[in-house]
């Protein structure tokens, strides 16, 4: 019998993350969703629409609608056309989104080190190794190729 995954695993990853968070976007006066946006395009520059932020990253579109807004006018980001579909916008960080970018790509790794505190190479790697065909599966099931 495969042992069931704790559910509460995604729930408290993502809890721990916000809270490490928290303080980089108080000091920079930045809602967590505008933040996770950011970084969202810059770790994922193949994805770089809002509804890629919406269905990949989870958010709610109106978070994402919202937030986004406030990005652009702000000048962290600027919206271009898509090439071949002029309902798209693709979204584009600005140059000043980079000191950011930078200081959470940080905080990113910083956070990486700590969870895998304690685990030694070869589990780490197993780990990203086991995840890799966890995704591969879960894709096959969701194009029906199971």
């Amino acid at each position: 019998m495969v042992k069931k995954p704790n559910i509460a695993f995604a729930r408290n990853f993502y809890q721990a993350y916000c809270i490490r968070c928290k303080s980089l976007c108080r000091e920079l006066r930045m809602p967590q969703t505008a933040f996770d946006i950011l970084m969202f395009l810059a770790n994922n520059p193949d994805y770089n629409t809002a509804k890629d932020i919406v269905e990949l990253r989870g958010l709610k579109a109106n978070l994402v609608s919202v937030n986004v807004e406030r990005l652009v006018r702000e000048g962290y980001l600027e919206r271009n056309d898509f090439p071949g579909d002029r309902r798209k916008t693709v979204l584009a960080c600005t140059p000043k989104a980079q000191p950011i970018i930078r200081r959470g790509e940080e905080l990113q790794e910083e956070f990486f080190r700590d969870i895998f505190r304690d685990v030694d190479e070869a589990s780490r790697e197993n780990f990203h190794r086991v995840m890799e065909q966890v995704d591969r599966n879960l894709n096959k099931i969701m194009k029906g190729n199971d």
